[in-house]
């Protein structure tokens, strides 16, 4: 790990996005220690798989505006758990270019006289700007969230935009009426390009829009898939079951070294792109299906039908009771958790580790450098 310097942000305590500020050896250290210290019950923890370059990893950047008393517009970072905006023109986590782009969106709106919408008085436009990259493809997604359809000058606004930053390939204006903060609305106007960004990933290539769930980490996602794949040792006789499969990524990756994948998925727009991510990849053996999780699997049990494999890769907070029931219902041999809380892991293993399976092999991966989160990949065989 040859990372030994310590970069201080001065809005550490402020910002909230941070939460460790020691050097990165010692981070990755604490959380290979706090990996083995809630998993050890388990089985045994591989070596943390760290970053090279634990700095500007984030390809999803999201920047708040507000205008302070002499109506200058002020761009920052939303803090954690609130909804106030710090100040912050650079952070140590997000990619420079999206930064600064950020930057020249906070001119252009002064002298566009575009303000941030201000949910006190109503008036004003800008809610929040998010900016996506595609690490392979150098594509760059801005999409600007309005509190109102109308988006004076735009034209302009946009021409103005691209000439300053060429490596933009698509302007999108999110119309979204949720007071909260970071909320994205169900209308959306593409201003430029194609409205979307296309990105490789461990050999599939991926269509990627604002509101597509893709994880922030490009360099740890793909060792984190590769980890995963290879937990599963498919043969190519495999059926596999993709669970919360977003746009597709974990299914299409193993596509090719098994028979059948089937992904499932919640969110319609998810599901629509991972059908067309199928088609851009030529991937015959795989079917998307727009639904719960846990109530496809109970279908299948009930119909007799089986899984080799299930691919789950839930939210943070684990799986909920019924999904990890059908789960056990459905009884595949393998089971390959990935998983984004510690704390939901282990509960969830409990659960599964008393109903006949057992854990093989547990491997965490540092997905957020600076931050307290633990990614972890787990086979469990019955």
């Amino acid at each position: 790990m040859g990372n030994k310097e310590v970069k201080n942000c001065r809005l550490f305590k402020r910002c909230g996005g941070c939460q460790l500020k020691e050097s990165y050896a010692e981070q990755i250290e604490w959380k290979q220690s706090k990996a083995e210290r809630m998993l050890s019950q388990f089985g045994s923890c591989e070596k943390i798989i760290g970053m090279d370059n634990p700095y500007n990893y984030r390809n999803k950047v999201q920047h708040g505006y507000y205008s302070n008393p002499q109506k200058q517009i002020i761009s920052g970072i939303y803090q954690s758990g609130s909804g106030r905006i710090v100040p912050c023109d650079r952070c140590m986590l997000e990619d420079k270019k999206s930064d600064k782009i950020i930057e020249t969106i906070k001119k252009l709106m002064q002298s566009f006289r575009i303000f941030p919408f201000n949910p006190n008085t109503g008036n004003g436009i800008v809610r929040h700007v998010m900016i996506r990259s595609g690490f392979s493809s150098g594509e760059y997604l801005v999409c600007i969230v309005t509190a109102k359809s109308m988006l004076p000058s735009k034209n302009n606004f946009v021409k103005a935009l691209v000439k300053e930053h060429p490596y933009i390939t698509s302007i999108v204006q999110n119309i979204c009426d949720n007071p909260m903060p970071l909320t994205m609305g169900e209308r959306e106007v593409v201003l430029y390009g194609k409205g979307y960004i296309e990105d490789e990933l461990c050999g599939k290539s991926f269509k990627i829009s604002a509101k597509s769930f893709y994880q922030v980490n490009p360099v740890q996602t793909g060792k984190l898939y590769s980890t995963a794949i290879e937990f599963a040792e498919l043969t190519g006789k495999e059926r596999v079951l993709d669970c919360y499969c977003g746009i597709g990524t974990i299914g299409l990756i193993a596509s090719d070294k098994c028979k059948e994948v089937i992904g499932v998925e919640v969110n319609p727009e998810a599901v629509r792109d991972a059908k067309i991510n199928a088609k851009k990849n030529e991937c015959k053996n795989i079917t998307f299906i727009e639904g719960d999780s846990g109530k496809f699997m109970e279908m299948l049990a009930s119909e007799g039908e089986k899984a080799d494999v299930v691919f789950t890769d839930p939210p943070r907070t684990g799986s909920d009771k019924r999904f990890l029931s059908s789960l056990i219902k459905l009884a595949p041999k393998k089971i390959v958790y990935i998983s984004c809380g510690i704390e939901s892991l282990q509960r969830d293993l409990k659960i599964l580790t008393k109903s006949g399976y057992k854990v093989k092999k547990i491997q965490p991966v540092d997905m957020f450098p600076h931050t307290t989160h633990i990614e972890n990949v787990v086979l469990l065989t019955r």
